[in-house]
This record gives C-alpha cells, structure tokens and sequence, in this order.
C-alpha cells in the first residue's frame, strides 16, 4: 500500500465522517493472495473460507472481489452468514455451511441454495430426510473428524455412514474433507497423524474426492492438498505458517485518530487504576481506539502504534474507546487533534500487534470495531 496516499485520503474521510480512524481493505493484495494460493495448490481448485464476516473485513466486498478472480466456492461458519451472503454472490457461487445445521434450518438452507457440511450421523439422517420428504436428491459434504475432536463425524461412525450412503438415502455427496489442527506448526506431528487418518477415510469412502488443507495445509506439500483447498486467514494477510516469513501480501490498514496531545510531569499516573506513573516529563497523545475497536486490552503498557514508521508505545491501561500513547519520540507539535497513527500497517503488521498482545492474528481481524471509516481499494 502507499501509506501516505492512503493516510491523506483517510483522514480526511474519517473526520469528515465521524468516524474514529479508518480501515483500509485492499481488495487487489486479496486476490493475488488468492491466486497465490491456486497456483500452488493447482490442479486442486481453491475456495475461500468467509466466515465471521470475512474474518471481520466485510464478506460482501471480499467475496464479490475472490469472485471475480475465479472463486466459485465459499465457506461460513453458520447458516444465517449464508443467509446474509447468498444475495450477494451469483447463481454459480456455491455456499457451505461448516458447523452445517441446527434442527428447524432445512427447508430454509433448500430454498436459499446453500449446501450444509455434515457433521454427524444426526445431521446426516435429518438431510436425508429432507431430501426423502422433497422426493429429490440434495447436496451436501460431509466432514470427518480426523483428530481435532471438534467437528466431524467420529471414527466408529463410519460404518454406519458408509452402510446408510449404499441405501437410497437422497443425498448428493459433493466430496468429503476434514479439518487440519496444526497445520501452522511444519513440523507437528498431529499433522502427519491427521493426513494418515484422513486417507484411511478416503479408503472407506472410495467414490468421492477429499478436501483438506486450510491455510497451513496449502504449505504442507501436495499430499494435505486433496481436490479442494480452503484458506483463510492467508487470503487476508496473516502468516499461514509459524516461525519463518510471511509470503502472504498484506491486505489490512489501520489507522486511528488522535483527539487530545498534552505534556505531563514526572509521576503523572496515566490511565484507569493509574498503573503506569511517568518517571520523566514526557508528551502524551490519546487516540481515538480501545478494546471495542480491536486494540486489545493485553496491549496495555505493552503495544504499540507508528507515526511515520517512529514507534509511539501505549501507555497505561486501554480503554473500551481510546489509548494513551507515548509521543516524545516526536517532535514537538507533529500530532494534533484529527491525525492518524497507524495500528496496522507498513510498520506494523498482524503478526505483530498479536504478539504484543499475546493472542493470535485472527483474533486481531475478527475484532476490529465499526466505528473506522472502511474503505476498499
């Protein structure tokens, strides 16, 4: 991104919105992600994992550009994200549900078009039954759990499965899949355990194509890839892999206003339960960003923000709507009331604002608040 054409352009749309900062989304670093991602995992096709709203970029715009680079295939978590989602893609897009659905969703997920992942042997019998009841034949997927224990079908129900599919059971298996565990860790054992158990699911299920490798797994090697891979925190920016650099592009700006600068003495308590007492005379500015923007609370007296590429600590605890930030490192007079420091960007990226946060970058995404003006390049 060009930060000062972006810096320009927003903060002059934040303030004259009202809003707190501004949220840059570029569309364009997504889709060369995305196609990054297909030459790698290609002849295997590529789908995008959509979920809280697009790990809390927007599913509309994100899903509407991955479109228009090829994408045919979407992944939300729950049916009423598919819900929200479906009018905005066209006829062709195909939907799944990943947790597939609750008892009383069915006759809603035939008439949207969406196509529910099957989880259990409950979930499987009440599609059927749809199906039965329809007197035609419905798609589905189902997922088997290959050591996550979290969602999937468990290993001593696969002969009940693979018995009820021989039967006239009005289901329409597109493929099967599985969900790696560990796939950011290269060199995690559960990764080979779970590729070992999911090509004995493949031997049980010899009639349908597998899909495998989320974002970790596309890094994996061929063998993760099956017929369908599904990123998701790649396409938006995030390491998909722990430890070594990042190939993704980044696709996340942040940026957040400054309201009020001031200078205090030494001993000045800073912030709620005054934890942080200054030892020196130094120059403080508060931002309009808190723990209900996405900037963690763990950040107290541990993060960070950028002007310029000059790191500005936070000082004190967070709040719920701003952040005291340390501006000595300035000189004097080049924060004022309306600019914009960056809280991601070409100085700080995901990675990093997680980690001084101590938590993981897709908490970070999924959190960013809607007081930022968003924009989409």
């Amino acid at each position: 991104m060009d930060g000062g054409v972006v810096n320009s352009r927003a903060s002059q749309l934040a303030i004259e919105g009202g809003a707190c900062g501004c949220l840059t989304v570029d569309l364009s670093a997504l889709c060369r992600n995305y196609e990054k991602l297909s030459r790698m995992v290609a002849p295997a096709r590529t789908a995008a994992v959509v979920k809280a709203d697009s790990y809390g970029l927007g599913a509309k715009q994100v899903s509407n550009a991955l479109y228009g680079q090829g994408c045919r295939h979407f992944f939300v978590a729950h049916f009423i994200e598919a819900l929200r989602l479906k009018p905005h893609l066209p006829r062709d897009a195909s939907i799944f549900v990943l947790n597939g659905l609750l008892p009383g969703n069915e006759s809603a997920c035939v008439e949207a078009g969406i196509i529910p992942v099957i989880n259990s042997l409950d979930q499987m019998k009440q599609w059927s039954e749809t199906a039965r009841s329809l007197q035609r034949r419905l798609p589905a997927v189902l997922q088997f759990d290959t050591g996550m224990s979290r969602l999937g079908i468990a290993p001593e129900d696969r002969r009940e499965v693979s018995a009820f599919l021989e039967t006239p059971s009005h289901l329409d298996v597109l493929f099967i899949m599985s969900h790696l565990a560990s796939a950011d860790e290269t060199d995690n054992i559960q990764n080979r355990d779970q590729l070992a158990e999911m090509r004995r699911v493949a031997d049980e299920f010899p009639n349908y194509d597998f899909s495998f490798a989320n974002s970790g797994g596309i890094f994996l090697g061929e063998g993760f890839h099956g017929v369908l891979a599904r990123p998701g925190i790649a396409l938006y920016g995030g390491a998909p892999t722990s430890g070594i650099a990042n190939p993704m592009e980044p696709v996340v700006r942040l940026e957040a206003a400054v309201v009020q600068t001031r200078t205090v003495p030494a001993g000045t308590r800073v912030g709620y339960g005054g934890v942080h007492v200054t030892k020196a005379r130094i120059r403080l500015a508060t931002i309009a960003a808190g723990y209900a923007d996405g900037l963690p609370r763990s950040l107290s007296d541990k993060g960070s923000v950028y002007y310029k590429g000059v790191r500005l600590p936070i000082v004190g605890r967070v709040s719920m709507d701003s952040s005291t930030i340390d501006i000595s490192a300035l000189p004097e007079g080049t924060l004022s009331c309306g600019s914009l420091v960056e809280i991601l960007g070409d100085h700080q990226t995901l990675e990093d604002l997680a980690r001084d946060a101590g938590l993981i970058s897709y908490e970070i995404l999924t959190s960013l608040g809607h007081r930022f003006h968003r924009q989409y390049r």
